[in-house]
């Protein structure tokens, strides 16, 4: 079975996928990269089975016919945060003047360029109106994982999905963006149209829905979303 998924659910699906592959004797061939680029990979033609994106990804995908309608599945939701290196000071990111000040002392603010988190970013920080100064010392990557980005040392605060900062060994979590300017992200699951193992990756996506899970979310950096 062949998935596609975001970034920013990995840290859970590395746990829960080969749980399922050993009760379903089904191995799964999983591709990761942003919703942005995810979404030009099969704009171009992918194919797959199941796909883990952000909710608004998976709805355009079933407004295209490409996913299956009905098939959304809303498995957890996701917060904007700011890592620094291991052992570093951490920025007050108490208020939104405080996280402002943080971002404008940096040395290098690495984010991405076609991350969900780095296209949100992008716009907070015009709407902050400190994109200049920002951009003038940013360290913007292309898609991957920003926390690199401060423990090879071109920055020394990076943005992403706190989920996603927590794949990278030897950087700390500062904390959340401000409630007042955080991004509402959901992750969603849903099925190819014309897959030839709907089943399977109904299963899949129900694993990851479960609401068992939610402690394993919260400590991958998600908060998992209970439809039952």
């Amino acid at each position: 079975m062949k998935l596609l998924s975001t970034l920013g659910v990995i840290g859970v699906l590395r746990v829960v996928m080969p749980e399922w592959e050993a009760v379903n004797r089904v191995k799964v061939d999983a591709s990761y990269d942003p919703t942005a680029l995810m979404l030009e990979r099969i704009a171009a033609g992918e194919k797959a089975d199941a796909a883990f994106l952000t909710s608004a990804g998976v709805d355009r995908l079933i407004a295209q016919g490409i996913l299956k309608a009905g098939s959304r599945v809303d498995v957890a939701r996701s917060l904007v945060g700011i890592a620094v290196l291991a052992g570093s000071p951490r920025p007050d990111l108490s208020t939104v003047e405080a996280t402002k000040r943080a971002l404008l002392a940096a040395r290098s603010v690495v984010y991405s360029k076609k991350g969900q988190s780095g296209i949100f970013f992008a716009g907070l920080i015009e709407r902050l109106g400190i994109a200049a100064e920002v951009n003038a010392r940013a360290t913007i990557v292309e898609a991957g994982t920003t926390a690199d980005g401060i423990v090879d040392g071109r920055g020394d605060l990076a943005v992403q999905q706190v989920s996603e900062l927590m794949l990278v060994e030897g950087v700390d979590i500062a904390g959340a963006l401000p409630a007042e300017i955080q991004d509402d992200l959901v992750f969603s699951g849903g099925i190819f149209a014309g897959s030839a193992q709907a089943d399977q990756a109904a299963s899949l996506i129900a694993a990851m829905a479960d609401p068992a899970r939610a402690g394993l979310y919260t400590q991958k950096g998600l908060q998992a979303i209970n439809l039952a």
